[in-house]
């Protein structure tokens, strides 16, 4: 009798939690098909508004499509260049460890603990000079001035370097034997083998970057430059919000990051475990 009610009462803690979790995405389904007013009163009921929210959204002054462009446009890019790099930086100190590496990469790892608001000043003056220098495609309103800040962080080359130490090194001696160069054996050997891991190191620096807000809010400052969660906080920054076309907005921003998690969430969970198949 006492499992049977241990079970209830797991099963009940469980619905509950799943109902908290899944309620706002509810709530944001039912607002994009109602009005503002219906919106802020609660109704959570659908409505017959979907059609005119979606034309408030893509013919506002605050251009929403090209915002979405901008975010599509820097999270892809910032994940290509994140896994390229830190896959490496992870590959070289664990294959190629050293004391001198170590110490390396204990002080990478220091750089963890330094919160980014710390450096956002030494950043925008690094920028600031890149343009001043005639650089502007890399400094301050430009693409790369949100890219570069995010393609090498801590966190990514410790969890490469984490998911290689169950690499079979035995694999990169073979391959050494047998000729192969040392990017050859990254690209035909290692790639493969721990794909797992760079699908979960994808899913966590597209969402990361396509949810970006503070130094992309300081770095573009050209209206033409801005990413989605700036133009979804200046829409909720206005005197009177629409709300419904906000619950739009917000819509379409979370279903670039929910379709890759779903594609790819097999791979992400044996990746986040270090499973090397």
């Amino acid at each position: 009798m006492s499992r049977k009610a241990g079970n209830i009462f797991k099963y009940l803690f469980l619905s509950v939690a799943a109902f908290i979790s899944i309620f706002p995405f509810v709530f944001m389904i039912l607002g994009m098909t109602n009005k503002s007013i219906d919106v802020s009163s609660g109704k959570l009921q659908i409505g017959s508004e979907l059609l005119t929210n979606m034309k408030n959204l893509f013919e506002n002054t605050l251009n929403f499509k090209g915002a979405f462009l901008n975010s599509l446009v820097i999270a892809i890019v910032t994940t290509v260049l994140a896994l390229v790099i830190s896959s490496l930086a992870g590959y070289g100190f664990e294959i190629y460890r050293s004391k001198v590496s170590d110490r390396i990469f204990n002080v990478i790892l220091l750089s963890m603990m330094v919160p980014f608001s710390a450096l956002m000043i030494p950043l925008y003056r690094m920028f600031g000079k890149m343009n001043a220098a005639g650089f502007k495609g890399l400094g301050l309103n430009s693409y790369f001035s949100v890219i570069i800040p995010a393609v090498a962080t801590a966190f990514l080359i410790f969890f490469f370097r984490q998911n290689i130490k169950s690499f079979p090194k035995e694999l990169v001696e073979a391959a050494r034997i047998d000729g192969l160069t040392e990017l050859t054996i990254f690209l035909r050997i290692f790639v493969p083998i721990n794909k797992n891991t760079y699908a979960a190191a994808a899913i966590i620096t597209f969402m990361s970057s396509w949810n970006s807000y503070l130094w992309p809010l300081v770095a573009l400052q050209s209206p033409e430059k801005r990413t989605l969660p700036l133009i979804l906080s200046a829409m909720g920054a206005s005197y009177t919000p629409d709300y419904g076309m906000m619950m739009c907005g917000i819509v379409l921003s979370t279903l670039p990051t929910a379709i890759l998690f779903f594609m790819m969430q097999k791979q992400f969970v044996q990746g986040m475990i270090g499973s090397v198949k």
